[in-house]
């Protein structure tokens, strides 16, 4: 997580850095993560190790991927006398998360993603849920608002269907800009993101979820009917209960599955 007040470094527009520099900001992060010895965390760009310091502790395994490499030595310097503590110095996006996992402990994800990452990054720690625990992250508070809304909200779509088909979605609370340095220009929010257990949705082909869901909100104004010209014709959606002259945003979780499931069926 990008943090700490105290090292100089001048935060790079580049990596997307903004230092959280609010002591009450990061003890509430930690009370949300509430670590305890034997588990294994695993920390996304600690920045200058603010909220490493408030979660690392004996008997505590803490992996930390940190891309920039002039944060590295004083990363060092400060936790690798911790022998629970291990740092990569390695682009989030493409680290191998899984090879992380030892022992069948489950990982525990937290960071301060940067704003022009968190996406992508999130879709592609979906792809590891089978060995997390839980996710935290520092994220643009429109950002969360979009992994949280529900059926009918404008922030209903993509990001919020294919998160909210791995992981239950809470959004704890608002960081304000004057919390970082240098200060965003958006607000901040802390959200957990935890995986279900198996069975929470019906079985489904996810490749063919991707697919419709990109497919239906692809023109958001325009209807099922015609976002999914080419998938599912009126004849397929009024089979499973749905209106062709609806919107995307006014769709179920459930009912993306089902369409879904019927164009892998049809595919096949």
């Amino acid at each position: 997580m990008n943090a700490a007040p105290h090292r100089q470094h001048s935060p790079r527009k580049r990596f997307g850095q903004n230092f959280l520099r609010d002591e009450g900001i990061v003890a509430r992060i930690a009370d949300a993560i509430h670590p305890q010895p034997g588990e294994h965390l695993v920390e996304i760009g600690p920045g200058q190790g603010a909220l490493t310091q408030a979660l690392i502790g004996p008997e505590l395994q803490l992996d930390v991927v940190e891309l920039d490499r002039d944060l590295v030595t004083g990363l060092l310097a400060a936790f690798s006398i911790h022998p629970g503590f291990r740092l990569h110095n390695a682009d989030a996006l493409g680290f191998d998360f899984a090879g992380l996992a030892r022992d069948e402990v489950p990982l525990r994800i937290v960071g301060n993603l940067p704003y022009n990452i968190s996406t992508p990054l999130i879709f592609r720690l979906l792809a590891f849920a089978p060995v997390i625990r839980d996710m935290h992250f520092m994220l643009q508070l429109e950002v969360v608002n979009r992994l949280a809304a529900s059926p009918g909200n404008k922030h209903w779509g993509r990001l919020g269907i294919m998160t909210q088909y791995h992981c239950e979605v809470e959004q704890l609370f608002e960081v304000p800009p004057e919390a970082f340095y240098p200060p965003p220009k958006v607000r901040s929010a802390i959200v957990r993101l935890t995986p279900h257990p198996h069975g929470r949705w019906p079985a489904c082909d996810e490749t063919a979820l991707r697919r419709v869901v990109q497919a239906a909100f692809s023109q958001r104004r325009k209807t099922l009917r015609n976002n999914l010209k080419g998938i599912l014709g009126d004849e397929a959606l009024e089979a499973l209960g749905l209106d062709p002259g609806a919107r995307a945003e006014t769709l179920l979780l459930e009912d993306f599955i089902a369409l879904a499931n019927h164009a892998d069926q049809t595919a096949d």
